[in-house]
């Protein structure tokens, strides 16, 4: 059994493959079944001269979606998909789709409702495949990057006592009489662990309860978090950095027929090369202003902001030292300009907005208890966080960066909620 992508290895050879009918075209006596397996789409030929009448019957059945297993020779054709063709001899149908209940996504336009509400089944298409293998590039690299720097994964718990990021945005859920919320991030369990090991990554779902209908948010994502000892706002950065250039590095060593399948131009993703541009908040609010924008100092970037600022830019574009009454209580504050926090952004190109946020965290005990109270946050709900700041404290900092937003960016989607494979959003849950 050999699957489609491999097919190119045997030119010449006779082989059996599994798969799904994707479509079944007919030119008076030819028949062109076009079988998927997951790996890529097949195009098989039957010559009604030279295979037994029935099983020329047999396939001229077959119905959008059929499993079937078929034997056949390999040959080359560069007009057939994946380069190769397969002049089939031999069929065995696994399940026929029936006439009378067909597979409800045919090959026309349907609504975007309509095929959410299908999703289970949309997944299937060849665009969302090519979607999905991009996803598995990108979170192979980010795995293979870190183990590759020496970092220890240690995942941090998806139920939680208390907030990470804001208590406007956690879903709360009863735990044994007490109440839990769902993570917003790992960070604060990935800081100790990184006091345990130095370098630690989490990885796994997260989740944020803020009712945005932005194309760039769902309520629930998938985000990687490094947490680095001794470390300082310059070496989050320059990590920060390697990281998205290694993952584009590998999606296009190893994702270019799905690029070419979602029609997306690699030109900007070639041109992401280190080192990337580095502004202050400062000078992006200069530039902001210059552009047009209306914001003021002092203000968060918004999605417009975000785009706006990046497109001036042909590679992601990090932002540092934001004012740090918009940012975490967590933040180390500039020693050189405490109004400002050691932090950056990393906003990607062609308007995809942020995809990375980090910061170096408040490391002193005393100035953690007077954000905590600042933030308005009860110091027993963070009594052993505080405790990392008890015994052995040392500057250290990290990163979240969120998958979906990446692959987003690398596909050229317009939408975020097709880079997963069943998105949860404001009016979705299912399927």
């Amino acid at each position: 059994m050999v699957a489609i992508a491999r097919l190119g290895e045997h030119i010449g050879e006779e082989v059996r493959v599994r798969g799904w009918v994707y479509n079944l075209r007919e030119s008076g006596k030819l028949l062109f079944p076009i079988l998927r397996d997951g790996s890529g789409l097949l195009q098989a030929v039957v010559f009604q001269k030279n295979v037994p009448p029935e099983l020329f019957a047999q396939v001229r059945e077959l119905t959008q979606e059929s499993s079937v297993e078929v034997r056949g020779a390999i040959r080359a054709d560069a007009r057939a998909p994946g380069g190769v063709e397969l002049d089939l001899r031999e069929i065995s149908v696994l399940q026929l789709v029936p006439a009378s209940d067909p597979y409800p996504i045919t090959p026309k336009e349907h609504g975007i409702d309509f095929l959410m509400d299908h999703r289970h089944l949309w997944l299937r298409s060849q665009r969302q495949t090519a979607i999905l293998h991009v996803r598995h590039q990108v979170i192979r690299a980010v795995r293979d990057f870190f183990d590759g720097e020496g970092f220890v994964l240690a995942d941090a718990p998806i139920l939680t006592p208390s907030a990470c990021e804001g208590t406007s945005t956690l879903f709360e859920v009863e735990y044994f009489g007490e109440k839990a919320y769902l993570t917003q991030s790992g960070q604060l369990y990935a800081e100790a662990a990184a006091l345990a090991l130095g370098k630690t990554y989490c990885f796994g779902p997260t989740f944020r309860a803020e009712k945005s209908k932005t194309r760039r948010h769902l309520t629930e994502f998938w985000m990687v978090e490094p947490e680095v000892a001794f470390a300082q706002l310059d070496d989050l950065m320059h990590l920060a950095e390697r990281l998205v250039a290694a993952i584009i590095s590998r999606v296009l060593e190893n994702s270019r027929p799905a690029l070419k399948v979602l029609e997306r131009d690699s030109t900007p993703l070639e041109a992401v090369q280190l080192p990337f541009p580095r502004l202050s908040y400062d000078d992006a609010v200069c530039r902001l202003q210059a552009a047009g924008s209306t914001m003021q100092w002092g203000d968060d970037l918004g999605g417009a902001d975000e785009t706006l600022l990046s497109k001036q830019f042909d590679r992601p574009v990090m932002v540092h030292r934001y004012p740090a009454a918009a940012k975490a209580f967590y933040m180390q504050p500039d020693p050189e300009r405490p109004e400002v926090a050691l932090c950056v952004d990393m906003l990607a190109p062609e308007g995809y907005g942020e995809i990375v946020g980090g910061s170096q965290r408040i490391h002193d005990l005393e100035l953690l208890r007077r954000r905590l109270e600042e933030n308005h946050l009860a110091e027993k709900d963070f009594r052993w966080y505080l405790d990392l700041r008890r015994w052995g404290s040392v500057p250290h900092g990290g990163f979240g960066m969120g998958i979906e937003r990446v692959v987003a960016w690398i596909c050229g989607l317009e939408h975020i909620r097709e880079t997963i494979p069943f998105p949860r959003t404001i009016y979705r849950i299912t399927p």
